[in-house]
C-alpha cells in the first residue's frame, strides 16, 4: 500500500482508513483531494503501475469519500442516504473481488490446480460396508482370498418355473375340421364346436374359422338372445370350401 504524506497524517493509505473508522482522526481535517494528487504524482514514478495497487487505492479512496460524506452531510435526504449505502455495498463487493484474485493469483503462483476435500468415513459412507485391507498386503494376497472366497460359493439351485407349449393351430386346420363335423348336418352350435378345445387360443381360432366362413358365405349364424349360444346353418355354398 503506498505511503502517504499530508498535515494530519503520514503513513499507508490503509492505516489512515483504519483511524478514521475507529474515530481516533476528524475526517473532516483531511483532505481527499490532496491524497489523489499523492497517489497521482506516486503513478508518474517509473515502474509503479500495479493494477493491484490501483484496485486497492480506489477501494480505500472510495471508502474516505462516503466517511466523509456523511460527517458533512448528517442529514442527508433519503435518495441520497440509499445511494451512499448502495455504494458501500458495491465496496464491500468490490473488496471482496480483490482478496479473491489475490488468492487465485497465489494458488496460481504454487500450480496448485485441484483440491479434495478430506475423507470422513462416517460422513460420507455412514451404512457402507468400508474395505480397508493391510498396508502390507498384495495384489496377489488379495486374488488367493477372492479365489478361496469363490471356491467356497456354492451356485443356488432354482427350480424351473413349468410351462406347456401349445399346440400351433391354423385356421385352415380349424375350418377343416368344422366340415367333418358338419358332414351329414345342417347345423351345429357353436359350443358342440368347441366341445374339444383344450385352450384359448383353440377358442379364438376356431371363432376367427367361423367368421372367416361367414364371410365366404359358406355359413350362418344367429343368436336368440345375449349371452345364448350360437347357431352355425351351413349354406348351399359349404361344399365348396
Amino acid at each position: 500500500m503506498m505511503q502517504i504524506q499530508i498535515e494530519k497524517f503520514s503513513g499507508p493509505l490503509d492505516l489512515l482508513l483504519k483511524i478514521v473508522e475507529q474515530e481516533d482522526l476528524d475526517i473532516t481535517q483531511i483532505s481527499l483531494a490532496k491524497i489523489a494528487d499523492e497517489y497521482l504524482r506516486y503513478l508518474e514514478k517509473p515502474g509503479h503501475i500495479d493494477p493491484e495497487d490501483m484496485a486497492d487505492f480506489l477501494l480505500v479512496a472510495a471508502k474516505l469519500l462516503v466517511i466523509k460524506s456523511r460527517a458533512l452531510l448528517p442529514n442527508l435526504a433519503p435518495e441520497e442516504e440509499q445511494e451512499i449505502s448502495e455504494l458501500e455495498a458495491q465496496l464491500r463487493m468490490y473488496k471482496e473481488f480483490v482478496e479473491a484474485a489475490k488468492k487465485i493469483q497465489a494458488i496460481i503462483g504454487q500450480k496448485k490446480f485441484m483440491f479434495a476435500r478430506e475423507f470422513n468415513r462416517k460422513i460420507i459412507l455412514p451404512d457402507t460396508n468400508f474395505f480397508s485391507p493391510p498396508k502390507k498386503m498384495s495384489r496377489d494376497d488379495l486374488r488367493m482370498v477372492f479365489d478361496d472366497l469363490l471356491a467356497r460359493l456354492k451356485p443356488a439351485a432354482q427350480a424351473l418355473e413349468e410351462s406347456r407349449m401349445e399346440r400351433k393351430i391354423r385356421i385352415e386346420d380349424k375350418i377343416a375340421a368344422i366340415q367333418e363335423i358338419f358332414l351329414g348336418r345342417m347345423r351345429a352350435s357353436f359350443r358342440e364346436l368347441l366341445a374339444g378345445a383344450d385352450s384359448k387360443t383353440e377358442i379364438i381360432v376356431c371363432f376367427l374359422a367361423i367368421l372367416e366362413m361367414t364371410k365366404q358365405k359358406f355359413v350362418t349364424v344367429e343368436q336368440g338372445n345375449l349371452f345364448e349360444d350360437i347357431i352355425i346353418h351351413r349354406n348351399e355354398l359349404f361344399n365348396q370350401v
